[in-house]
């Protein structure tokens, strides 16, 4: 293609796995970028071409501004032309606290609290006077959080233990704070003695404090000598430091921290909505603005229609655009009091695209990574609309995607690999759905594929049983799961899928290992070796061959480059300039000081062991622990990385499946997993396969929360729930085999039908 304003140019791409390559990529289209996980996708179109374009975003503003805003560095390319601005939509789960909802994400909550400042009866103030964060909005009861807390005690402490091992297991108030040491060292009880052999006034006084009418004191041992202070009791003294008590501005203890050993009940004065009476007094056409957050979207939107007040009709209309958005997603179910972390994958996914679609600005660049994720096939039509939609506004539409519907509707198709890993990073195809169809490429099979419908599957003679489930939206439902086979639970979003396993089922069997949706926790210095849990041993083993301490072999320990501090680049301060990392000279991106790469075992130093492949690895090594942690790396088709690679830099696909590696280890029975189909390519999906019918046939329950049809096909019984999201779902709207599934009146059957 011309060098031309009509197409991003990129020449000499090396970020990451990227093996130098060139790429031109047309405007105002919808460009699908696919490919095996980790063959570079990602690579291309958020570590380049997004990086970029943000970094020369930023170059707009003033020096003193650009300080204040992200810093972004260039990326590793030659050349990069015709760049304009982008928006990106990305898988990661959105991030929020306890309070956040669908209506402040969406930014649509400080317009329903204008329109009941303006019009609401009676009138009672400004707009911020109807939040539940304001001093004067805010319950009394509950302080705005909506629900009442109070210390369980069960949780708080172990009454098999002394004080002085830690009864107290709050961690405030356990022996690593002061207030912990002035229980062991003020005489009141005896810290050597397990709590439940204390007499019961002795136990009295610890938990309750002393009898109404009745002082306490216990001296404090101060640099100063002792000092007298007032004992309350454990309960009392809880709830004075961190219920009734802002402790988000205390440095030692989170929210998080106090709810894990506290119950929660609805507020009985606001009914969970955290506002006080008065505010609750003002409405608009008989509701409430807490009534008004609970309506569903479709509701809602008929009563913001018939605002006829002028002010308020004006500020109502400004709502409705958004609200609208979230409908024609397939959202109006939700409400905008809904909170944020409770939406399943594809809500929270839809819920994010629908904040994008508002702007009226043109000629941008919209980025989504794999938008498809989460959704069923029902929901992957809208998604399809909504994607020409934004390329119909002159905007170029960047795609990362596996789904086969979406790759279809596709105006250029560039499949990045040909495999993952140091064997990515290049283009493999870059042009039209038609020549592609006709290639040999990895995508083409997938655009070819058709579903296998299991029809030799598995007979089971014991069941799970659940019996009227009641959780979130579940209409009293009672099911049999059968052991010992793979089954496949599905249904549209907010069907009540995961209300139905990961609350009403894992609640009922505590034993299950769960492998859900959310990221695992990472950094710069968390690599493939340190997650499995074989980097301990790989010291140890090193330590006994040289007789030098296993912290020389850690880059976070003695063993660290001195220059670098065991992170292999140097970040050097530029002042206002744009940041740059470099790799550090000192040990050459090794991580390791001269002293710890001098030791070798089996003729290597520990940094090249750490640049084995997981293939290599099997072996190098002989310790049994190590060589079976590998081959769950193996089973999961992982086999491509290093020892050393981080995880920071693996692909959403790359992490769900090291996830689930890390829980193979477990000896377990059931196995409950939420879509681990997410982000995997064909080839991706049938090893994943492969090791679901391995487990089972080894005599595990395997369980999955999936819309990927090869998965339900495969499946020895399937469960859906529906027939809608939110009120119109938690029911079991089918439940048997594949085959009979085709036979079934359900959306699932409907789209199992057309693949098969």
């Amino acid at each position: 293609m011309s060098d031309s304003k009509d197409a991003i140019i990129l020449k000499g791409l090396k970020e990451n796995n990227l093996k130098n390559i060139d790429l031109t990529i047309p405007k105002e289209k919808i460009i699908v970028f696919t490919g095996l996980s980790g063959s570079g996708k990602s690579s291309v179109v958020f570590d380049t071409l997004a990086t970029e374009s943000r970094r020369q975003m930023t170059m707009n503003y003033p020096f003193y501004v650009r300080y204040q805003m992200p810093r972004y560095e260039r990326p590793h390319a030659d050349f990069m032309r015709n760049l304009s601005p982008v928006v990106v939509v990305e898988q990661r789960p959105i991030s929020g606290n306890s309070r956040s909802t669908v209506g402040t994400y969406m930014d649509i909550h400080p317009l329903i609290r204008l329109l009941f400042s303006r019009i609401g009866d009676p009138l009672i103030g400004s707009a911020t006077d109807f939040s539940s964060q304001s001093s004067f909005g805010r319950c009394p009861e509950c302080s705005g959080f909506g629900e009442v807390v109070s210390p369980d005690l069960n949780k708080i402490l172990n009454v098999n233990k002394s004080l002085r091992d830690y009864a107290v297991q709050f961690k405030p108030l356990s022996p690593s704070g002061w207030q912990g040491r002035w229980m062991i060292t003020g005489g009141l009880f005896d810290p050597d003695k397990p709590l439940k052999e204390y007499s019961e006034e002795d136990f009295r006084l610890f938990v309750h404090g002393p009898r109404e009418g009745e002082r306490v004191f216990a001296p404090f041992h101060t640099k100063n000598g002792p000092q007298d202070h007032e004992w309350d009791g454990l309960l009392p003294r809880f709830t004075r430091l961190y219920i009734n008590r802002d402790v988000t501005k205390l440095k030692q203890v989170s929210q998080e921290d106090v709810l894990a050993v506290s119950t929660h009940s609805l507020c009985p004065m606001c009914l969970g909505s955290g506002l006080n009476p008065k505010v609750l007094a003002s409405k608009i056409n008989g509701y409430n603005i807490a009534e008004y957050d609970q309506l569903e979207l479709t509701d809602l939107l008929k009563e913001l229609a018939v605002v006829d007040d002028p002010i308020g009709a004006s500020i109502a209309q400004q709502a409705i655009p958004p609200i609208k958005q979230l409908i024609e997603l397939g959202l109006g179910y939700l409400s905008l009091s809904r909170k944020m972390g409770t939406l399943s994958g594809g809500e929270a996914q839809r819920v994010k695209i629908a904040r994008h679609l508002g702007s009226s600005l043109n000629n941008m660049t919209y980025i989504f990574d794999e938008p498809s994720a989460g959704l069923h096939p029902e929901e992957v039509d809208m998604l399809i609309q909504m994607l020409q939609t934004i390329k119909a506004n002159h905007n170029t539409v960047i795609v990362i995607e596996h789904d086969a519907s979406v790759i279809r509707v596709a105006d250029e198709i560039i499949e990045m690999g040909p495999g993952a890993g140091v064997s990515g990073g290049e283009v493999v195809y870059q042009g039209v759905l038609r020549a592609l169809e006709n290639s040999s490429t990895s995508t083409s099979q997938l655009l070819n594929h058709k579903v296998s419908i299991n029809k030799t599957t598995r007979q089971s003679e014991s069941y799970f049983t659940i019996t009227k489930a009641d959780d979130n939206n579940l209409k009293d439902v009672t099911i049999h799961i059968p052991k010992h086979v793979f089954v496949s639970i599905c249904g549209v979003s907010g069907s009540g899928k995961s209300s139905l396993m990961f609350d009403a089922f894992a609640s009922r069997h505590p034993e299950t290992i769960q492998v859900s949706q959310g990221r695992i926790g990472i950094s710069s210095r968390s690599t493939m070796a340190t997650y499995m849990g074989i980097m301990d041993d790989v010291r140890t083993i090193f330590a006994k061959e040289t007789g030098q301490p296993a912290g020389l072999f850690s880059f976070n320990s003695i063993g660290a480059c001195p220059v670098c501090e065991g992170k292999g680049v140097t970040t050097p301060d530029v002042a206002f300039a744009d940041p740059v990392t470099v790799t550090c000279e000192a040990c050459q991106g090794l991580r390791y000081s001269d002293e710890a790469l001098s030791f070798v075992y089996k003729g290597k130093n520990i940094a090249e062991v750490l640049e084995l492949t997981i293939v290599e690895a099997m072996d190098y090594f002989i310790l049994p622990k190590i060589i079976k942690r590998l081959n769950t790396l193996l089973d999961v088709g992982l086999d491509y990385l290093t020892l050393g690679q981080t995880t920071s830099s693996l692909s959403g696909g790359e992490i769900q499946r090291l996830k689930l590696a890390s829980h193979l280890q477990n000896e377990g029975q059931i196995y409950l997993l939420d879509e681990p189909s997410l982000g995997l390519h064909l080839r991706d999906n049938a090893k994943l396969l492969e090791l679901f019918q391995r487990l089972v046939n080894r005599g595990n329950s395997v369980i999955i929360i999936e819309h990927n049809l090869d998965f339900i096909a495969a499946s020895d019984w399937v469960i859906e729930l529906g027939p809608g999201g939110g009120k119109q779902g938690g029911q079991i709207i089918y439940e048997g085999t594949p085959e009979q599934m085709l036979a079934a009146d359900t959306s699932t059957a409907k789209w199992l039908r057309k693949e098969v």
